[in-house]
C-alpha cells in the first residue's frame, strides 16, 4: 500500500463530516497531531442538524446501519460509541408499502423476517427468502476486506482469489436477475433491489455485488441515535476533543501552501496559516478539486447519482401505518428508473422514503407534535432540471408531493404542517454538490473500487482524499471505512484492514469543545 512518505506529524483534516471526524480519530490513536477545520459552526457535514420551531431536524441519512464501524473508530482513541451515542435497535427495520394495497415488514432477524415473508407471499418464497439470506451473507464476506475495506494502488489488485470467489456468486451479473434467482415476488424484489438508488444506478444496470447494500439495510440491522443520526457525529467530535484534536470552527480553507510536491501549510479565510506535514481532504470532490488547482484526468467525464427533493415537516399528527422508516412504492418501477438516470423527467409514480424520528425518540420534536423527513429521488441537474429551475419547480412539486402523501393514506397531512422545510438540487448545487446531488458520483462499474476517484493525489505526496466521492464511497458505513482509509495512507499501518492504533485513555474532555451550537440552515458537505 502507497503512503505519505516523510514527516506525518501534524495532520490538518478539512471537513467534519463522518469520514472527517472517522480519519481523526484512526490518526489521534496512531499517535499524530491533529487539526480539524470546519467551516460550519458544529461537527455533521452532511449529517448536520437544523432547528424548525421546536423541531430538531436531520439533514442528511436518516438510516445507520453496521454501527461497529464507528465504534472502530472510538476504539482508536480508546473510547466506545455506547459512551457517547444511545443507538436503538429498530424492529421492523423498514417498512414497505405497495401501490396494491399491501404492506409488509422488513426484519432483519432471520426467523422473524422468514415468517413474516411467509404471511406475505407463501412458503415458496419464505423459501426462496432463506437462499437469499444467506447469499448475501457470503456476498458481503467475500467483498468486504478485498473489494470495500481496502486501499486500492491498482486495478491489478482485484486479481486475487476472492475476485473468482465474487464471480462464482454471481456478483458480477445483474442485480434485478440474481435476486430474481430467489424471489419470483415483484414486491419482494423491490425490497431487496431499491438499494441500488443508493448507489446511483438501476438494479437491471446494477453489478449484483451491489446487493451487498442490501444486506447491511436487511441483515446486518438497522439503528436510531437517540438525538437523531447527528448525534453521531457529535460524538465523535466530542472523542476526538477528548483525545487532543484541535477543532477550527467556523473557518473556510481557502488555499493549500505547496512546496517540491507537498502541501506546507493550510490558508485559511481569516488570513491564519496552518502549518502541517499532512492533509486530509473530505470536502466535496470538486471543492477539493478547486484547493488542488486540478481535477485528475479521466477518459470518461463523472457521473452523478440521481438528486433527491426532501420534505422536512413538523406536524401536530402522525398516522399509525407508519413505521420508524416507511418504503412508500408506487406501482412503477423500471419506468421510474429510467426516469430517475436516462430521461431526466421527475418520478411520474413516485416510491418515497419516509422517516417518522419521533418514534423512538419524541423530544425532537414539541410535546405532542411528530417530525417526519419524506425524500422523493429525482433526476441530478445534469440530466433533469436545472438547479436554477428548481426555484418555480419547488413549491409546485411540494404540494404534488404532499398531494401524493394523502392519496397513499396520510389524509390530512398538508393541514398538520406546523413547520417545514424543502430541500430541492437548487440547495444541494448552493452547497457545493456537483449535479446538484448530495449522493455524490454514482457507483458504475467505471466508477467503483480501484477505478472509483482514488484517495491519493497525484503531483501532491502528502495529500489524501477522504468522503463519498473516493473510495469505497456512497453511504454512511463506507464513509466512515474511507476515512480509516485515509488515515492509514498517512500512517502507514493496517493490520487486518484497521489502522493500528496507539490505545490510549482519553484525556480529559475540554468543556465539551466539540459541541458548538449547529449553525442554523443547510449544512455544507464537508
Amino acid at each position: 500500500m502507497r503512503t505519505v512518505p516523510g514527516a506525518t506529524d501534524h495532520v490538518v483534516v478539512v471537513g467534519s463530516g463522518l469520514s472527517g471526524l472517522a480519519c481523526a480519530l484512526h490518526l489521534l490513536g496512531a499517535g499524530r497531531r491533529v487539526t480539524v477545520v470546519e467551516r460550519d459552526a458544529g461537527p455533521g457535514g452532511r449529517s448536520g442538524r437544523v432547528r424548525l420551531g421546536g423541531y430538531e431536524v436531520d439533514t442528511g441519512p436518516t438510516v445507520l446501519t453496521m454501527p461497529h464501524l464507528a465504534d472502530e473508530a472510538f476504539a482508536a482513541v480508546g473510547d466506545s460509541l455506547a459512551r457517547h451515542v444511545e443507538l436503538t435497535a429498530l424492529h421492523p427495520a423498514y417498512r414497505a408499502s405497495f401501490a396494491d394495497g399491501t404492506s409488509l415488514d422488513v426484519h432483519t432477524d432471520g426467523e422473524a423476517m422468514e415468517a413474516e415473508v411467509r404471511r406475505f407471499a407463501g412458503p415458496a418464497e419464505a423459501a426462496g427468502y432463506r437462499g437469499l439470506r444467506e447469499w448475501l451473507e457470503r456476498l458481503y464476506r467475500a467483498q468486504m476486506r478485498r473489494f470495500i475495506d481496502t486501499n486500492f494502488d491498482s486495478p491489478f489488485q482485484l486479481l486475487h482469489p476472492d475476485l473468482a470467489r465474487l464471480a462464482g456468486l454471481g456478483g458480477f451479473g445483474r442485480l434485478d436477475r440474481r435476486i430474481g434467482r430467489f424471489l419470483s415476488d415483484p414486491r419482494l424484489r423491490r425490497v431487496f433491489s431499491f438499494q441500488a438508488l443508493y448507489a446511483g444506478v438501476a438494479p437491471a444496470r446494477a453489478l449484483a455485488a451491489y446487493a451487498v447494500i442490501a444486506y447491511m439495510d436487511t441483515v446486518a440491522g438497522v439503528w436510531f441515535p437517540k438525538g437523531g443520526m447527528h448525534a453521531l457525529p457529535r460524538g465523535m467530535a466530542d472523542a476526538a476533543a477528548g483525545a487532543g484534536a484541535d477543532f477550527r470552527w467556523s473557518s473556510e480553507v481557502t488555499a493549500l501552501e505547496r512546496s517540491a510536491g507537498r502541501v506546507r501549510a493550510v490558508r485559511l479565510a481569516s488570513g491564519e496559516r496552518i502549518p502541517c506535514d499532512a492533509v486530509v481532504l473530505t470536502c466535496e470532490l470538486s471543492a477539493a478539486h478547486r484547493l488542488l488547482g486540478r481535477a485528475p484526468r479521466r477518459p470518461v467525464r463523472l457521473r452523478h447519482a440521481p438528486s433527491a427533493v426532501v420534505l422536512h415537516a413538523g406536524t401536530d399528527r402522525t398516522w399509525p401505518g407508519l413505521a420508524h422508516h416507511t418504503l412508500s412504492f408506487g406501482a412503477a418501477w423500471e419506468r421510474t428508473f429510467h426516469e430517475l438516470t436516462r430521461s431526466g423527467r421527475l418520478m411520474s409514480d413516485p416510491s418515497l422514503l419516509i422517516t417518522r424520528p419521533t418514534t423512538h425518540d419524541p423530544a425532537l420534536a414539541p410535546p405532542g407534535r411528530h417530525l417526519h423527513y419524506v425524500l422523493a429521488p429525482c433526476p441530478n441537474t445534469a440530466v433533469g432540471p436545472s438547479a436554477a429551475a428548481w426555484r418555480e419547480l419547488g413549491p409546485r412539486y411540494r404540494d404534488s408531493l404532499v398531494a401524493e402523501l394523502e392519496r397513499r393514506g396520510l389524509d390530512g397531512f398538508a393541514d398538520s404542517v406546523r413547520e417545514e422545510m424543502l430541500v430541492t438540487p437548487l440547495d444541494w448545487a448552493a452547497q457545493g454538490h456537483a449535479a446538484g446531488s448530495p449522493f455524490s458520483v454514482s457507483h458504475t462499474f467505471a466508477q467503483t473500487g480501484p477505478f472509483r476517484p482514488r484517495n491519493l493525489v497525484r503531483g501532491l505526496e502528502n495529500v489524501v482524499l477522504a468522503g463519498c466521492g473516493t473510495a469505497p464511497g456512497v453511504g454512511v458505513p463506507t464513509v466512515l471505512i474511507s476515512g480509516k482509509l485515509a488515515a492509514a495512507r498517512v500512517t502507514g499501518g493496517v493490520r487486518g484492514g484497521s489502522v493500528r492504533t496507539v490505545r490510549t485513555r482519553p484525556a480529559p474532555r475540554v468543556a465539551r469543545a466539540a459541541a458548538a451550537p449547529a449553525e442554523e440552515g443547510i449544512h455544507d458537505p464537508s
